[in-house]
């Protein structure tokens, strides 16, 4: 057993390797350059929900009043002749990238911090870099490439959009496991 306070340095860097390897497959890679596509008349969509008064929400359409009208002939009908999507408006105004870097660095964060607290009891002071590398990849592999089948599964996500978050999850995956088995403590 290793004392969780003796990980802040391995927790910490795999932090920042993560974040720079992210950086690294969205900003120089063109990797997910085909992830979403322009909508077809995009100024006469847009007009259209403003004068509706559409704001920030996540939206399903069509809509169901209940899971029993899902079925109803009228919501079949609406179903058949679509479109059937889901829809995530965002605040008025440009991206903030700066916000969703930070959140991005935080979730890192959580992430490694739980890879090193998991590994604080099952690994002990002086296990080899294989045993960590392996262990610290296994627990990374859940929150950085399994939790992307749920957007496919359930938001219809295309499943080759979400294997290339897979992948960026898997190197995500290594370089944490590299980092936890390069700084883990001796004996």
């Amino acid at each position: 057993m290793v004392a969780l306070s003796d990980l802040w340095l391995p927790v910490l860097l795999s932090t920042v390797f993560v974040f720079i390897a992210s950086s690294v497959l969205h900003m120089c890679l063109p990797i997910h350059v085909s992830d979403y596509a322009k909508l077809p008349a995009e100024d006469d969509l847009m007009q259209a929900m403003r004068d509706k008064g559409i704001t920030r929400g996540s939206f399903v359409f069509p809509f169901p009043p209940s899971m029993k009208e899902m079925g109803s002939p009228e919501m079949l009908e609406k179903y058949g002749k679509g479109p059937v999507g889901f829809m995530t408006i965002l605040p008025n105004g440009p991206p903030n990238m700066g916000k969703s870097l930070s959140l991005w660095f935080l979730y890192t964060a959580i992430v490694s911090f739980f890879v090193g607290y998991l590994g604080s009891f099952t690994l002990a002071g002086g296990a080899t870099f294989s045993e960590v590398f392996r262990f610290t990849a296994t627990v990374s592999i859940l929150p950085y490439c399994v939790s992307n089948i749920v957007d496919s599964v359930w938001k219809g996500q295309s499943w080759s959009v979400m294997f290339k978050f897979i992948f960026d999850g898997f190197i995500y995956s290594m370089v944490t496991a590299a980092a936890f088995g390069w700084l883990w403590p001796g004996a």
